[in-house]
């Protein structure tokens, strides 16, 4: 028999939760944390996870009150990536790179990284290897190329995909963040210059994205892993 309507969504009269989304699209719902409070949070965090009690669900985007929250709601907190997971991780199926500029996008990139470990595959990070010391980048050029999938987190000018993107012939993520100077204008000098990348292959998410980085990389590699 099929559901009805009210087995798909979880009232909770803040918020209608889509519990059944795991079924149409293999994952489930994300709560996004920005603008809820910490108790919202929690209590969105605790639903998701009753009826997916076998794998993790995520909060993104959580102030600190809320990581609270989540924390005494049983969820294990990830301050980096101001986040929250409630429930085991998944086995992972294929590997992709978290690829960042410099240490001021490690909160987008630690995001892109949790959510690609929510969604079913493994982080791989790399740290540190913008385009002002492209040594740096070399180095690690046959690690990139070993990996089914790559995401590039850069501010600034937004240069490093590209330059990533001549590298290797791996799918490719790019992520503009919102680091930068006057000029940068909150990261949309760096979607700019990645959007308009001469390197093929490069696909490029909104700024500061690293959670839909994260879902579109996990589900390429899950299903190339197939």
């Amino acid at each position: 028999m099929d559901e009805q309507p009210e087995d798909r969504v979880a009232d909770l009269g803040f918020a209608r939760v889509d519990v059944d989304r795991a079924a149409r699209t293999g994952d489930p719902e994300v709560v996004y944390g920005a603008g809820k409070t910490p108790e919202q949070v929690a209590a969105i965090l605790r639903t998701l996870h009753e009826r997916h009690p076998d794998r993790a669900v995520l909060a993104t985007r959580l102030s600190p009150e809320a990581m609270a929250a989540a924390r005494e709601a049983g969820a294990t907190v990830h301050d980096v990536a101001r986040a929250a997971t409630l429930g085991p991780l998944p086995g992972a199926r294929g590997r992709v790179g978290i690829v960042s500029a410099g240490t001021s996008d490690a909160p987008v990139a630690a995001e892109a990284a949790l959510t690609v470990a929510v969604h079913g595959a493994e982080p791989v990070e790399i740290r540190d290897v913008g385009v002002a010391g492209l040594h740096r980048l070399l180095a690690v050029r046959d690690q990139l190329a070993s990996l089914d999938c790559v995401v590039v987190v850069a501010g600034m000018e937004g240069a490093l995909p590209s330059v990533v993107g001549g590298l290797v012939g791996v799918p490719l993520i790019a992520v503009p963040t919102s680091v930068g100077y006057g000029a940068a204008f909150g990261g949309l000098a760096a979607l700019l210059g990645m959007l308009n990348s001469c390197a093929p292959g490069v696909t490029v998410v909104n700024i500061d994205n690293g959670y839909g980085a994260g879902v579109a990389a996990a589900r390429i590699v899950r299903v190339a892993a197939r």
